[in-house]
């Protein structure tokens, strides 16, 4: 993959840019084709709840490169799917379920390049194969973003803690994990939820940490946009498609 023209979504993310992006769940690289000309900033490519195998992922990509950015959420923390996912051309990896201190600093390791990090050496889509391995190498610690969810209310209360590692980007809410971990699954607009969300915020926003979050509409979102929130992930695919569809077999039954 050759070196990319514009500023990459980490330096404009740490620069302070408020960024909209919608997610992709379907395996399907028309789709990234066809969202990536709307004019988003940056999609995210949900490879955790999704039926993508890496193939399809690394054409997901390649279908929406090199007009957006992509960031892609891990299956896990392991250090096989990150690695996996950062060859294949990643902008951002995501990172569900951190809930320690510890689990922070091992994705750092894993994601990160010697001297910072312990990820491994190969030459895949990120290298152009080999072709810009140099290039690559030389840039991917500062160009590639970091970005942890924050979807359990262990990882809140342990948030102070979760901040001391400096090298995460970004921390990025997931209100409907979290509702779930609260014993309230998909009540996001509860008091307790909001809560919970209230208190990661403060405590990004007092250290000057970016912060993301998904919601499921613009309205949804609207709130988080006010307080701050830079990195914005508004429906899915899916939902969109499925919106759609309903609303027009809708008008077409009332005509």
């Amino acid at each position: 993959m050759p070196a990319g023209t514009q500023a990459s979504l980490r330096s404009r993310l740490l620069g302070g840019n408020r960024l909209f992006g919608t997610v992709l769940t379907w395996p399907c690289p028309d789709i990234a084709e066809v969202v990536s000309a709307i004019g988003y900033d940056w999609l995210f490519v949900d490879f955790e709840h999704s039926a993508m195998t890496t193939e399809t992922l690394q054409r997901i990509l390649q279908a929406a490169s090199p007009a957006i950015p992509c960031a892609v959420r891990c299956p896990t923390h392991d250090e096989v799917w990150i690695k996996k996912c950062l060859d294949i051309g990643a902008d951002a990896l995501i990172i569900p379920q951190v809930r320690t201190r510890s689990q922070a600093e091992r994705i750092v390791q894993y994601a990160k390049y010697p001297p910072c990090g312990q990820r491994g050496v190969g030459a895949a889509r990120a290298h152009s194969y080999g072709l810009a391995f140099e290039d690559y190498m030389s840039r991917a610690n500062d160009d590639i973003a970091l970005v942890i969810q924050i979807e359990h209310i262990e990882a809140v209360d342990a948030i102070d803690d979760i901040l001391q590692v400096e090298a995460i980007d970004c921390l990025f809410v997931g209100p409907y994990d979290l509702s779930a971990s609260l014993g309230k699954t998909g009540r996001v607009d509860d008091s307790e939820v909001t809560e919970a969300i209230d208190r990661v915020r403060v405590a990004c926003q007092a250290r000057g940490r970016p912060l993301g979050i998904y919601g499921a509409s613009p309205d949804a979102v609207r709130p988080y946009i006010d307080q701050g929130y830079q990195l914005i992930a508004v429906a899915t695919d899916a939902g969109l498609f499925g919106r759609s569809a309903k609303r027009n077999l809708q008008l077409l039954r009332s005509s």
